[in-house]
């Protein structure tokens, strides 16, 4: 599981947010050295959301390899998604990153890994990043029994996992498509 961080993708009535937390933690030890990080980014002429947990370095050289894929393939997020996870898999230098994404467009929510997933949330829901499953708990919680919007959601559910993992703050990062 990578730590330090918490990233949410939701997907509700044809939009998709991804929201993040700020912490920045460095070492074993846990020690916070920023609190307001930028963890969302909008990519492919603002068409496409990915948001990023683990290493800062290693998150933006995939962040940037993957927006190299989404040019290549004319912003076709899952062919761009399979391509690029092909890539990290057999990559020497790539399978070494510690990270791992959540790509977005309208209508599609997926999560990227290393180890060559990936993978579309069957409810359109995905959380990475050691408060990701406390944020999926509540997100999922929240689409059953609320009207809230996706982004709502997101924000929501971010701000209930900074309660409980102390890897994640409440300086949350939305964006919405």
């Amino acid at each position: 599981m990578l730590l330090s961080t918490t990233v949410l993708g939701v997907m509700r009535d044809g939009k998709v947010a991804i929201a993040a937390d700020g912490q920045v933690t460095l070492g074993e030890g846990g020690t916070v050295v920023k609190h307001l990080a930028r963890k969302v980014r909008r990519m492919a002429g603002d068409k496409v959301l990915a948001g990023f947990a683990g290493s800062v370095a290693d998150a933006q050289a995939l962040q940037d390899r993957f927006e190299q894929k989404l040019e290549k393939y004319s912003s076709s997020l899952k062919r761009a998604a399979v391509e690029f996870a092909k890539d990290w898999r057999t990559d020497r230098l790539l399978r070494h990153l510690n990270a791992m994404l959540l790509v977005a467009e309208p209508g599609t929510l997926l999560l990227v890994s290393g180890d060559g997933n990936v993978i579309e949330p069957d409810d359109g829901i995905a959380g990475i990043g050691s408060g990701g499953p406390y944020a999926l708990a509540a997100a999922r919680a929240l689409i059953r029994h609320t009207g809230l919007s996706a982004e709502e959601v997101a924000t929501e559910s971010l701000r209930l996992a900074s309660e409980i993992c102390i890897y994640t703050n409440d300086e949350i990062v939305v964006e919405t498509i």
